[in-house]
């Protein structure tokens, strides 16, 4: 939930060329758009691009914290696991996707030709959200949603194609949300780009990943219906030191 202070996670990364454990050095942000599932699905029988707007009942914001240093690690002998388990944050509230009908947009032309079951010709379902990711209360990015090359249906239809079910409140994420430019995107990995290029904050400091006491806060709005616009509240956090481990 929003506002869960973050404790930086442990486990094991590599240093020297050799694996050790301790607390991550390279804590990051993934600033995503989230889906919640309001109506459950049959096992064994895929959701459709066409029905999508049948079975998501509305969209929230995520947080989906990384250690950087632990995830690129650990994959090699174990799989990733500590590198995101630790926490991923929600924002309190839910836009229904009823509201949202304003917002819609086609995606990106698609490099390569989809295959019949990511077909969304007749119900494509881009939506023009624009995030803000501040950083100590100073906007740091604005990420734009509106140029995802996959949307929520399409994601949905290959989460389903292999007869996965879907619970009521299941929630499933974008993945990380940037655009092009520097200032659009929605991690401090590609921000600094893999910290070759520290970010500098308006009171003269500098971050390449987050340090203990960093507020993260993102936030989002969407075009309404006559003009008007809707907010989705925001999803913060606050990173606080790493526990000791008792032996």
């Amino acid at each position: 939930m929003s506002g869960t202070p973050v404790v930086r996670p442990q486990g094991q990364y590599l240093t020297d060329g050799s694996p050790a454990f301790g607390a991550s050095r390279r804590l990051d942000i993934e600033a995503e758009v989230g889906f919640v599932v309001g109506v459950p699905s049959e096992l064994g029988t895929p959701v459709p691009v066409r029905d999508f707007s049948s079975y998501v009942f509305g969209v929230c914001l995520v947080n989906d914290w990384s250690a950087r240093d632990l995830q690129a690690w650990e994959y090699v002998p174990l799989g990733p696991f500590l590198g995101k388990s630790f926490l991923t944050s929600v924002s309190p509230w839910v836009v229904p996707l009823a509201a949202l009908s304003a917002a819609r947009v086609k995606p990106p032309m698609r490099d390569e030709p989809l295959l019949p079951y990511l077909e969304d010709g007749d119900e494509p379902w881009g939506l023009d959200l624009s995030l803000e990711v501040r950083l100590n209360g100073v906007v740091v990015s604005r990420p734009p949603f509106g140029g995802m090359y996959w949307t929520a249906a399409q994601q949905l239809a290959h989460m389903t194609v292999n007869g996965a079910a879907l619970r009521t409140g299941d929630l499933f994420a974008s993945g990380t949300v940037s655009g092009p430019a520097r200032e659009e995107r929605g991690s401090l990995i590609e921000l600094s780009w893999n910290g070759a290029e520290p970010l500098e904050l308006a009171d003269g400091s500098t971050r390449t990943f987050l340090q203990d006491g960093d507020e993260v806060t993102i936030t989002a709005t969407a075009p309404g219906v006559g003009g008007s616009k809707l907010s989705f509240g925001d999803v913060s956090g606050q990173v606080r030191p790493a526990v000791p481990v008792i032996p």
